[in-house]
């Protein structure tokens, strides 16, 4: 074998890694510690809606009306450097009986992180959720949904589930051009058990914001009753039958000079099934 055939063959098997890992990270239903939910299991016809970032005056203004008057509960998981700026928002969603659960305080993107800087990034977001006087479960959503192997650790080490979704229609361009093309969406694809994942904080994101009331209507319309995350995960046990599935708890290693990972953890990982096929779809939106 020649010297070029060796160099080209190592830099496809390093982008065939990238790659793998990549989808790793942005995978909806895998991960490799704790436990990651997509969608719950139940027989109910219960969804849970749920909104990413802030919070901002303007976006609540709009909303909390809009949920008030269809009895609608959510669950907002909220950026912590947004909610230090205006506790008061967080504890007007309490107040209106809505569940706050922790989006990271600067929301970084968490793939690469340090163990260290995840735990402070949790911590400080957790007081703040406090300090706004919610006292349920906080539970979890990662920033752009991305994680690797020190995020999911440092959430199991703390009985931490990953909250993810199964619904994310603002995630599609073209989906998300109008508040018709978001409602369309999503009716035909909820399921009893979805989770639902919108962004409405800030004005790129109105087609999200004037979607909220057509989806409410149409699913309760169908029989379906909206409820917090932590209501519907405590509605039934994980669905077994989606990709999700509770992955391998950590065993007690140091993470605090860098990850070291032991011998045959990964291939128990099964990456090329877990990974590799896992692909992301086009047109997607950050998140």
């Amino acid at each position: 074998m020649s010297k070029t055939t060796k160099i080209l063959i190592v830099l496809l098997v390093s982008l065939m890694l990238c790659r793998a890992l990549w989808n790793l990270s942005k995978s909806e239903t895998y991960q490799v510690f704790g436990e990651i939910i997509p969608r719950v299991q139940t027989e109910e016809k219960l969804v849970a809606l749920t909104f990413d970032d802030g919070p901002t005056q303007a976006a609540l203004d709009e909303l909390l009306p809009k949920l008030q008057a269809r009895g609608v509960k959510a669950t907002f998981f909220l950026t912590g450097n947004e909610l230090q700026r205006r506790p008061d928002l967080g504890k007007k969603l309490v107040e209106a009986g809505h569940e706050l659960g922790n989006h990271s305080y600067s929301h970084s993107r968490m793939a690469f992180k340090t163990a260290g800087f995840i735990k402070e990034e949790l911590r400080k977001t957790d007081e703040l959720i406090r300090d706004a006087g919610y006292t349920g479960t906080i539970h979890f959503r990662p920033p752009y949904g991305t994680k690797l192997l020190v995020l999911p650790y440092v959430l199991a080490n703390q009985q931490r589930k990953t909250i993810m979704w199964d619904i994310e229609p603002d995630s599609y361009d073209d989906v998300a051009a109008s508040s018709a093309g978001i409602v369309n969406h999503v009716i035909p694809r909820v399921k009893p058990g979805s989770i639902i994942i919108l962004h409405v904080m800030y004005p790129s994101r109105s087609t999200s914001k004037a979607a909220v009331p057509g989806i409410i209507d149409a699913l309760q319309a169908k029989g379906y009753r909206f409820v917090t995350v932590s209501e519907l995960l405590n509605s039934q046990k994980i669905s077994s039958d989606l990709t999700a599935q509770q992955s391998p708890q950590p065993q007690p290693w140091n993470l605090a000079d860098g990850i070291r990972i032991k011998t045959g953890q990964l291939g128990k990982m099964s990456a090329a099934r877990h990974v590799i096929g896992i692909g992301t779809e086009t047109g997607r939106a950050g998140r």
